[in-house]
């Protein structure tokens, strides 16, 4: 047994020597809040951060860490269940060249979006665009540290992940202090996102992505923000269907892509369905509340972000939403286990690799 131990690490060793990269498959993560694990935080005159309290209450040690939420993001659920290291964020001031080869890079922003217009109303923040530029910068400092032919088979063997969109619609088309909200219809618009997320896809499959997932949208009209500001506070029923329409169109061209493009294998990951069912039927999946933030400013809603003045409910696992926008932890690992489920995962550096969940740190008095 030690020789095989022995002889696994010799075979790993001499691959990197000879191909000059690390042997673990990373992942490189593009996306808005709902992935974003730091990179706003250090955007200093972005309005879209995650920097106060209680954000990261129950991830690490409690204190905010970039997450939009109380504790894992959905793509910190599913890479850590297929064994992938989690990405640190790109403005991450540890960020090198050897830990890019060992963990990847997650490029996420909040308020970004697949438009470079979605979201300017937060004054800074990464469009998809922007993030698969940051990408092409992170390929550069690659191929200086490894050289070229083992920079491609490093990038060709990484996993890949796009999660945006939302904001392309609750922070543009549906703001009328947006321009792109009276220069569509809901279905030109729909076509003008599915064009431009074409191009990006096929931008980074010539950077040398191969296998990729979008994430779809789930009932955005649902998210407590939406509620709120409709005049009886249940969901907004014009929204949800942009969101129907966004991951049909979606889910088409990831299929149309991935016959087209040479080994490509790009995926859809749609969780609208089940996402919906936990909120019209919260008590069958363990939830009590899927109606209203678990972290809220008393009765003056909506208070768009978490605050240190905020109180929080009494059981964070027991809501889907953890402030006006975002899912709180529960919800997001009920959300990345039916896409596992969905798209058939497994694991990837160690098949029974898991990071398993946080704790569930008790509510502040």
């Amino acid at each position: 047994m030690k020789l095989e131990v022995a002889l696994a690490v010799l075979v790993c060793v001499f691959a990197i020597a000879i191909d000059g990269c690390n042997c673990k498959v990373v992942q490189f993560i593009f996306g808005d809040s709902l992935s974003d694990v730091g990179n706003n935080d250090k955007l200093t005159k972005s309005l879209a951060r995650a920097s106060l309290p209680w954000y990261g209450i129950d991830f690490g040690n409690g204190m905010p860490n970039g997450r939009f939420t109380n504790g894992r993001t959905v793509a910190d659920i599913i890479g850590d269940k297929m064994g992938l290291p989690r990405p640190p964020a790109f403005l991450d001031p540890s960020l090198s060249e050897d830990v890019i080869l060992e963990n990847g890079v997650n490029y996420a922003s909040g308020g970004g979006g697949i438009l470079n217009e979605t979201g300017g109303l937060f004054v800074q923040r990464f469009s998809l665009y922007k993030q698969i530029e940051l990408f092409q910068g992170t390929q550069e400092l690659i191929r200086d540290q490894i050289g070229t032919p083992a920079a491609e088979k490093f990038f060709q063997e990484s996993r890949y992940v796009v999660a945006l969109g939302s904001n392309d619609f609750i922070n543009n088309y549906l703001m009328p202090v947006y321009s792109d909200s009276w220069s569509y219809n809901d279905q030109t618009f729909i076509s003008y996102l599915m064009e431009t997320l074409q191009g990006q896809l096929k931008m980074l499959h010539s950077l040398g992505a191969r296998k990729l997932m979008v994430f779809g949208l789930g009932p955005m009209g649902c998210i407590p923000l939406q509620r709120v500001l409709s005049t009886s506070g249940d969901c907004q029923d014009r929204t949800n269907k942009l969101a129907l329409s966004f991951n049909q169109a979606g889910s088409k061209l990831l299929e149309a892509l991935s016959s087209n493009l040479p080994n490509a294998s790009y995926r859809f990951g749609d969780a609208y369905d089940v996402v919906n069912s936990v909120i019209t039927n919260p008590s069958q999946y363990g939830f009590s509340n899927a109606d209203s933030p678990c972290c809220s400013f008393g009765k003056i809603r909506p208070a768009l972000t978490c605050i240190p003045a905020s109180t929080l409910c009494k059981d964070r696992s027991k809501y889907v939403f953890w402030d006006e926008y975002h899912p709180s932890d529960s919800a997001n690992e009920l959300i990345a286990n039916e896409l596992i489920k969905k798209l058939g995962f497994r694991g990837v550096n160690d098949p029974n690799a898991s990071t398993p969940a946080p704790a569930i740190a008790p509510s502040p008095e």
